[in-house]
């Protein structure tokens, strides 16, 4: 899977839902339920999220092969997985950091039909971690500025491993490149011993 932003009308059925029922109850997505679009879909998941406590990740996306148009969406809790390791061969060697990532497994997937509606295919509750609720929807008043500097460590980190990429893919052609200069000097000075030895035996032929 590959897996963008955007405000929507939510259609779960003949009318209109939002994330909370009257009387403070919180709608949950469930398998079945759809939306006209997908960033309605997003939306609604995103405004569950920050009612019942959580930060959503956006994740993989399906895209189709023939006009490239998104037909499936995960998002998920910001907190899942585990952090990559941030000690590795590249640069200096880091001190390790408090993962944000916990493995957690809360996730929903979304489809396109061929209605055109976005329909939940797979949706799940359960968190492995305290949810808190706050009004800018963030766990902790410090979880945004921590979210900035994950993403940013993160950029930095894939910075660095396309530059040792095309260090090493350039190494790579370098050789390739000489490796086959080599050969071809091996088959040209070939070729000319063959013609020596041709010619010496058309010689041998002529004297007798």
């Amino acid at each position: 899977m590959d897996l963008d932003k955007g405000d929507g009308v939510v259609d779960c059925s003949p009318e209109e839902k939002t994330s909370e029922l009257e009387g403070g109850e919180i709608l949950e997505p469930y398998v079945g339920m759809e939306f006209e679009t997908e960033d309605a879909a997003r939306k609604f998941y995103m405004d569950y999220a920050r009612r019942v406590g959580f930060v959503v990740r956006i994740m993989q996306r399906r895209r189709s092969g023939i006009d490239g148009r998104t037909l499936a969406r995960r998002l998920g809790c910001n907190k899942q997985g585990f952090s990559p390791n941030q000690k590795g061969t590249i640069g200096p060697e880091k001190k390790p950091r408090p993962s944000a990532r916990e493995g957690c497994k809360a996730t929903i997937l979304v489809k396109m039909e061929k209605s055109g509606k976005w329909v939940v295919t797979r949706f799940e509750k359960d968190h492995n971690h305290p949810l808190v609720v706050t009004t800018n929807g963030f766990s902790t008043a410090g979880d945004k500025d921590k979210k900035i500097e994950e993403l940013t460590m993160e950029l930095e980190r894939q910075e660095q491993l396309c530059v040792a990429y095309r260090q090493k893919l350039l190494s790579f052609i370098n050789d390739i490149e000489e490796q086959t200069e080599e050969l071809a000097s091996k088959i040209q000075v070939t070729v000319e011993n063959v013609r020596k030895v041709e010619s010496q035996v058309q010689k041998r032929h002529c004297c007798r």
